[in-house]
């Protein structure tokens, strides 16, 4: 199978495996704190790791009996979300999730929406039975219903952290859906909306309200297309020279630096990877002609094997790299 035409099945296993490292280093709740206060408080130190509690990911309600057998059997009625915190602010809290993106859902706001609707009716079920518990003193529709006057839903807030390299070109709202051709004006005021908060890791133009190795991790998935810049970067951050593993495993994923991978191991140290001595190596080597360059430039190389059938040469390219530059200069790529 060509290394750029990849099965349904395959291309699935990558996502799940990118979720994964992503999930990891997310986990770590300085991080997510960090992550909230930047994005949420435009750096201002509000939201600390201690302040933060784990939830379980998935939403819905499925607390009958007759609603678990269809969630086990249909995976009804629960949505499955990447991560989610309960964030303390005094004596009331938010709950607060991401999702990480690489490709461009044109169908994401119904998604969120419903994974916070999710969310919500998974506390409005809480809420019920608590209320039930009461019996008296309660009007008819508040026990009937479940829910009393003064009964209240914490907020739901989630970020979509977008990686991908093509510009978003999708909705950011739920009216970005819908088709309102020939729908008047007064019913098009009522339906309502519902908004994602979309944050384009590419495009974020300034990473310092970030306190941990988020910026650092964000910062190479930014410049990931200029050598020269990601150079600079990696040699003048100390960081980059003791980075975190789960840290360096997320750029080599979402920079598609698959060679940063293979010589993790020559650069580990004590206090963690050097990502500075790794990428420096690829590039001199020209192994790297910016993380993203390299691999476009291969993708190309591959199309053009594959057009002309040198199916010997497409497999001898993906090892062979003094053969690949070869191939490179004979297609002028």
């Amino acid at each position: 199978m060509l290394k750029n035409q990849k099965t349904p099945a395959i291309r699935q296993e990558e996502y799940m495996e990118k979720d994964i490292i992503l999930k990891r280093f997310f986990s770590d709740n300085e991080r997510y704190a960090d992550l909230i206060n930047g994005i949420g408080f435009n750096g201002e130190q509000i939201v600390c790791e201690g302040d933060l509690q784990e939830l379980d990911s998935n939403s819905g309600i499925w607390n009958t009996y007759e609603k678990i057998v269809k969630y086990i059997k249909h995976n009804y009625g629960a949505k499955t979300r990447d991560i989610l915190r309960k964030a303390a602010f005094g004596i009331n809290f938010a709950v607060i999730g991401i999702e990480n993106q690489e490709e461009i859902d044109y169908s994401i706001p119904l998604r969120i929406m419903s994974y916070d609707i999710g969310e919500y009716e998974k506390q409005a079920a809480k809420i019920r039975k608590k209320v039930r518990k009461k019996k008296r003193g309660l009007k008819s529709g508040e026990y009937l219903y479940g829910f009393e006057k003064d009964s209240r839903l914490n907020p739901v807030i989630t970020f979509l952290l977008y990686y991908g390299t093509e510009e978003w070109d999708g909705p950011t709202d739920l009216h970005g859906m819908i088709d309102f051709e020939d729908i008047l004006k007064n019913l098009r005021s009522m339906t309502h909306n519902y908004h994602i908060n979309l944050i384009e890791i590419r495009k974020l133009a300034d990473t310092s309200i970030f306190q941990t190795d988020i910026r650092q991790v964000f910062d190479v998935i930014r410049y990931s297309k200029d050598a020269k810049r990601l150079q600079e970067l990696v040699q003048t951050d100390p960081y980059y020279q003791e980075m975190e593993e789960d840290a360096f495993d997320v750029i080599a994923t979402y920079t598609n630096a698959e060679e940063l991978i293979r010589v993790k191991e020559l650069h580990r140290n004590e206090g963690g990877i050097n990502m500075c001595e790794a990428i420096t190596a690829l590039i001199e080597e020209g192994k790297m002609e910016g993380i993203e360059q390299g691999e476009a430039r291969l993708a190309l190389l591959n199309r053009k094997l594959f057009a002309d059938n040198r199916i010997t040469d497409l497999q001898r390219v993906l090892e062979d790299t003094e053969y690949r530059k070869e191939l490179y200069k004979e297609y002028d790529i």
